[in-house]
């Protein structure tokens, strides 16, 4: 009769198993926290581009109430925020005259209705910019305000 020996090498195959899942956990945790960086990243870009948009609108406002502008008729300028930002901004400016009743009997109230559209973007050339569409990192924010005089 044969005397059975015993078995060796299931702790070995477990202990395998355990090191395969754990690194494939590891390997999993290390790529959300990329993601999660680059998430990140983006969303504070995003609130940047907010605010230059924001800043180009103030200063399209500001342009056009102080009659600099010449009653929008320049079709766009471009802040180059670039220096402190990164940023650039195209202004763009319309204007139209109403008549809305009258300021004194046979003369009528003039009012005019100003439009400021501002297009911020990250972009080195200008904004909006078709061909960084695409690119990694790019963010661009349009912001549009009517305003009366």
């Amino acid at each position: 009769m044969r005397r059975r020996l015993p078995q060796r090498g299931f702790g070995a195959l477990l202990a395998i198993v355990v090191l395969v899942v754990l690194a494939a956990l590891a390997a999993a945790i290390v790529r959300f926290g990329g993601v999660a960086q680059a998430t990140t990243a983006q969303n504070l870009q995003s609130a940047r581009v907010l605010q230059a948009a924001l800043a180009g609108i103030e200063w399209g406002l500001y342009q056009a109430m102080k009659g600099s502008w010449a009653a929008c008729s320049q079709a766009s300028q471009t802040l180059d925020l670039g220096a402190s930002t990164g940023f650039r901004v195209t202004v763009a400016c319309d204007s139209r005259a109403f008549n809305e009743g009258e300021s004194a009997p046979a003369t009528p109230l003039v009012v005019r209705i100003y439009t400021i559209d501002a297009v911020a973007c990250n972009s080195s050339t200008a904004c909006p910019d078709a061909g960084a569409a695409t690119a990694a990192g790019y963010v661009e924010r349009r912001e549009h305000v009517q305003a009366s005089n």
